[in-house]
């Protein structure tokens, strides 16, 4: 949230569905706006709506449902609807606490679920047409089947028009618009603290690579995109598409640059495919590293090896990319030694970016039952990575809270001196305008401050000339 302001794609896709079907649609991204309830109660009191539908994942909920009560406060006959991952997977949970603020949930993909039940609710027709509807009815809890999944997403129309252009911007990069693409949706793997493989039902769907430059086209030239966030899980997965994705941005001479996510080994797979990568205007990637030990990486069913995530932070380093990563403590057998050998081998990889994040198994994930006697928060607004909701068997939640800070502190003592060093003009100041909005404004700021740290990070803040 530093570093940008995120659009969210999903909503564009279905707002363009929704008015593909003949129905009026507005984008209201409140929380870009940074928008309070109170801001957001204002907008909602506009009687130019009918229908409000909202998007969910756990740590937001609490907040969704702040957003529900005010409209029906002011509404109570406002249409209600909810989807995203955690709607999905806990609609009995959202009705039975919730019942008065939601009248539908909808399930998996909404491209094609929203606006049939927009049609539905105009003509008065039956709710049993709506596929993946949840909903209350008499006789308790009704759940429509899904359809099976968009086969043609290059097919679905979007509502870019319909986005506010001015609020999208990536300030690691001076004078940018930052939009967002998809050229696939989907994940095989099997990690067991992932919503998304669960969501997606461990499949995988890729766009053409040709629809896929060719919108990044035309946001460039209709809109003045010049930085572009692949949303995907997991773009790479095919190695000869991906090749064919690089070769035709690189012809597209956008001039522009690329943000991603993307699995270790394919990173390492491609090797000889790193000076496409830079050619085609990648500047930062992001690869889930999770565990420095390889029993911990099998346990969670990561899938990778310890000795992939080092080598692929080295090839991404070779062509001056910029490299982020993520690592995850407070696991139910963590004890400060392992926390120590963590740092340790973060630091012998040393990505540009390391995350210390406190595992946090979702109510649905794969490993939610094995690990439900350690959990000690159900507040899910603080189910956010970043505050500890598991007790380990060795350490307690501050403990591990403590840890996280120290781990963060110790890194970018080190790390940050590094940017200085670097040879290539652009990386060196990318970095150094990444961490000084690390460092002013962040999840990060707020854990120093509210642990008694910020005195460790003052050399630190001094070294960037904050």
């Amino acid at each position: 949230e530093s570093a940008g302001r995120w659009m969210p794609l999903s909503y564009v896709y279905l707002a363009g569905a929704v008015r593909a079907a003949g129905f009026e649609a507005e984008i209201y991204d409140a929380m870009t706006k940074q928008h309070t309830l109170a801001e957001i109660a204002d907008r909602l009191r506009e009687p130019d709506y009918d229908v409000l539908a909202m998007s969910a994942i756990t740590a937001t909920m609490p907040a969704t449902l702040d957003v529900l009560r005010e409209a029906r406060a002011i509404d109570p006959n406002v249409i209600t609807v909810l989807g995203g991952v955690h709607p999905t997977f806990c609609p009995e949970e959202l009705f039975e606490d919730h019942s008065g603020l939601i009248d539908f949930i909808l399930q998996g993909e909404g491209e094609e679920s929203l606006p049939t039940l927009l049609r539905v609710l105009h003509r008065g027709e039956s709710l049993t047409k709506v596929p993946g509807l949840v909903h209350q009815h008499p006789g308790g809890i009704q759940k429509n089947e899904c359809l099976p999944f968009i086969e043609d997403l290059d097919a679905l129309p979007t509502a870019w028009d319909l986005v506010d252009w001015e609020d999208y911007r990536y300030y690691v990069i001076p004078d940018s618009r930052l939009g967002a693409v998809s050229t696939s949706r989907g994940c095989t793997h099997e990690c067991t603290f992932c919503s998304q493989q669960k969501f997606w039902k461990k499949s995988w769907r890729a766009r053409r690579p040709e629809r896929v430059v060719e919108e990044m086209r035309m946001l460039h030239d209709t809109y003045g995109v010049n930085v572009f966030l692949l949303v995907d899980e997991y773009p790479t997965r095919e190695r000869d598409r991906w090749e064919e994705l690089l070769d035709r941005v690189i012809h597209a001479r956008l001039d522009s640059y690329l943000l991603m996510e993307t699995r270790v080994e394919d990173i390492v797979r491609d090797a000889d495919l790193m000076e496409k990568y830079r050619q085609a205007g990648i500047v930062h990637v992001y690869i889930g590293v999770e565990a420095t030990t390889q029993e911990t990486l099998d346990h969670i069913k990561k899938d990778i090896s310890v000795e992939q995530s080092e080598e692929a932070i080295r090839l991404l380093h070779g062509q001056n990319m910029i490299t982020e990563t993520s690592f995850v403590l407070g696991f139910p057998w963590e004890t400060p030694e392992s926390i120590e050998q963590t740092l340790a081998l973060a630091q012998r990889y040393g990505p540009d970016f390391a995350h210390f994040l406190a595992i946090t198994p979702w109510p649905y994930a794969d490993m939610y039952d094995e690990l439900r006697d350690n959990v000690e928060v159900h507040d899910y607004a603080q189910y956010n990575l970043v505050e500890p909701i598991l007790r380990p068997d060795a350490m307690t939640r501050d403990e591990v809270r403590r840890a996280i800070v120290d781990c963060y502190a110790r890194y970018y003592m080190h790390r940050v001196p590094e940017y200085f060093k670097i040879k290539d003009r652009f990386k060196r100041d990318y970095l150094k305008r990444s961490m000084k909005l690390i460092m002013s404004n962040s999840f990060l700021t707020n854990l120093i401050k509210e642990n008694g740290a910020a005195s460790r990070f003052g050399a630190m803040q001094a070294h960037l000339g904050m």
